[in-house]
């Protein structure tokens, strides 16, 4: 008898699909969809991840080389302990804050020594590295101070009367551009100034010991007198309160 040739496996119902190639009419399935996308974009897809990753790799390179940076200049400003090596430092990061607070000290170097032209042009020059903050209001304390004792005193005068004045500006700096003026005021002998800059600095911060020093030269000036009170006139033409007129008898009168 002979034996059945064996039939050959149906293929299985519903996979005519592989059949059929998968274009944007066909795909019915998220999976052929995604198939579908990554053929046309898989290699535009591939580059931007590409660069995505080219950018955080240089971004990440470039914060490095910027904190060594950093770290390299804080170095040289911690080991600039001579004027001279402050000078170098000063003009070599003419652009860094560090810069300015180098040249804010030597400004104040120059100013102790009284060498006051040079801290004037020193101190101009911090201010213009150091635009804010509580260094940037010691830099204006210390220009408009020198600026007294370079032949520029009304101009110096009217910047610690602003820095005095100033809500906005630090209490420390504020409370000594007070005194600075009625210590000005005390030396020119003006005793209403004193009295006005005194208060001002007492509603400043009447703790500070800078007001306890403007209490002092307060305290120093002389109190001024009122002059005395014309005496009145009585009807007869006489002052009173005027001692009587002595009157001489004369011989055969």
């Amino acid at each position: 008898m002979t034996t059945p040739a064996t039939p050959s496996s149906p293929k299985p119902a519903g996979d005519d699909r592989n059949l059929v190639a998968i274009d944007a009419t066909t795909a019915v399935t998220f999976e052929e969809k995604l198939t579908l996308f990554w053929q046309k974009n898989g290699t535009a897809v591939l580059v931007l991840c590409g660069l995505v990753l080219a950018g955080i790799l240089a971004k990440g390179a470039w914060d490095y080389l910027a904190a060594q940076k950093e770290l390299d200049v804080e170095k040289d400003f911690a080991a600039a302990t001579t004027p001279a090596a402050l000078k170098t430092f000063a003009s070599t990061h003419a652009d860094h804050p560090l810069g300015g607070i180098a040249q804010l000290q030597l400004a104040d170097d120059a100013y102790a020594a009284g060498r006051a032209a040079e801290a004037l042009a020193g101190y101009e020059q911090a201010l213009a590295q150091i635009k804010d903050g509580p260094l940037a209001s010691r830099a204006k304390l210390g220009r408009a101070l020198t600026k007294v004792q370079t032949g520029k005193a009304p101009e110096g005068i009217a910047e610690l009367k602003q820095l005095a004045g100033d809500a906005n500006e630090f209490k420390g700096v504020r409370t000594e551009a007070a005194y600075q003026l009625t210590s000005l005021a005390a030396e020119a002998g003006n005793a209403a100034d004193v009295q006005k800059f005194a208060d001002q600095l007492v509603a400043i911060d009447g703790s500070s010991p800078w007001a306890q020093r403007a209490m002092a030269l307060r305290a120093a000036l002389p109190v001024p007198t009122a002059p005395a009170a014309p005496a009145a006139a009585t009807t007869d033409g006489k002052k009173s309160g005027a001692a009587p007129a002595t009157q001489v008898k004369l011989p055969g009168k």
